[in-house]
């Protein structure tokens, strides 16, 4: 019995979304406009369940790159309506659109200027009337077994939401930088880390030029630790690079005469490379197929800016 229950639940819920794909129309491609064109904040603003869908929303608006808060519409009555500024655009939930405190904030929103969405189950109701726009989101019924609970209505406002906040990310541009900018802490920020925040540039950087003996090269090698140096010439231009695996063959085959050498005489020709505003995933992805663990990072103009090493990756949790 239990299980046939929570089946029906999420047949009912997963209907109440697909119910809402047909309905998606002028009105949502309006609703996008107003928003891409806000110049303030989305406010989302709710009572009860529907009150913690905003919040959700509110945060997916923020997390892909579209400035948003939410308003608590009794609080607001009582004080907090000081969050709202020009160039802000109201987003209201309701399923029944009466909600006495929503209706009577939505009344001064109005008398402010401010632009109104509303999402709501009955077109016919007070919010639906006052709204400049209106985002259909009625139900044929809730998944509740007493038909009561705000379950199916919930689940569909909060769907429209998202289609909402992705349709507009979109729409303005939001790439996977952005997205890497918005979270710099945690896993998932790690992941989206640059090149340029995790390489080593500066002195930490093993550096020599053509000319520089084998004896000096491996010196530079061991001091920077990375078991690999860069072979410069003029401004740092890169030419080669001289790896520990490089030094173990030349000793292998030419033990006696490989500090007699020069840098030049022993790079590595046309190393890979990439640019510091790379993803440190491409990086990665670059080691893992040349079976390297190390690549120098360089600019336009094929100078060599720093390096970033495959232990670098290691505290991003891609590896």
């Amino acid at each position: 019995m239990s299980l046939e229950t929570a089946k029906k639940v999420l047949k009912i819920e997963s209907e109440a979304i697909a119910d809402l794909i047909p309905r998606l129309g002028e009105s949502f491609d309006q609703a996008l406009d107003l928003l891409a064109a806000c110049q303030g904040r989305v406010v989302v603003t709710g009572m009860g369940k529907s009150g913690l869908v905003c919040r959700k929303i509110a945060a997916t608006f923020n997390s892909m790159g579209t400035p948003s808060t939410f308003l608590h519409p009794a609080e607001a009555i009582h004080g907090d309506l000081g969050m709202l500024a020009a160039g802000d655009v109201v987003l209201a939930l309701s399923n029944s659109g009466e909600t006495a405190e929503l209706v009577q904030l939505v009344d001064t929103i109005k008398r402010l200027g401010i632009p109104l969405i509303s999402m709501v189950g009955n077109g016919e109701s007070t919010l639906a009337q006052i709204s400049d726009l209106v985002l259909d989101v009625e139900v044929n019924q809730e998944a509740c077994f007493l038909g009561l609970a705000p379950t199916a209505s919930t689940t569909a406002s909060l769907a429209l939401g998202d289609a909402l906040a992705v349709t507009l990310s979109e729409k303005k541009g939001f790439h996977m930088e952005d997205f890497a900018r918005l979270h710099p802490g945690g896993k998932l920020g790690k992941k989206l880390a640059k090149v340029g925040a995790l390489m080593h540039r500066g002195p930490q950087l093993p550096k020599v030029d053509r000319e520089t003996p084998m004896d000096e090269v491996i010196y530079e090698m061991s001091s920077k630790k990375l078991g690999i140096t860069s072979v410069v010439e003029g401004e740092d231009r890169l030419v080669g690079v001289i790896s520990d695996g490089d030094l173990r063959r030349l000793l292998q085959d030419e033990r006696d005469e490989v500090l007699s050498r020069t840098a030049g005489q022993c790079m590595s020709q046309d190393p890979l490379t990439i640019s510091e505003d790379e993803l440190a995933t491409k990086a990665l992805n670059i080691m893992e197929q040349n079976k390297i663990t190390s690549l120098m990072v360089t600019n336009d103009s094929k100078q060599v800016v720093g390096i970033i090493h495959l232990h670098d990756l290691w505290g991003t949790e891609m590896i």
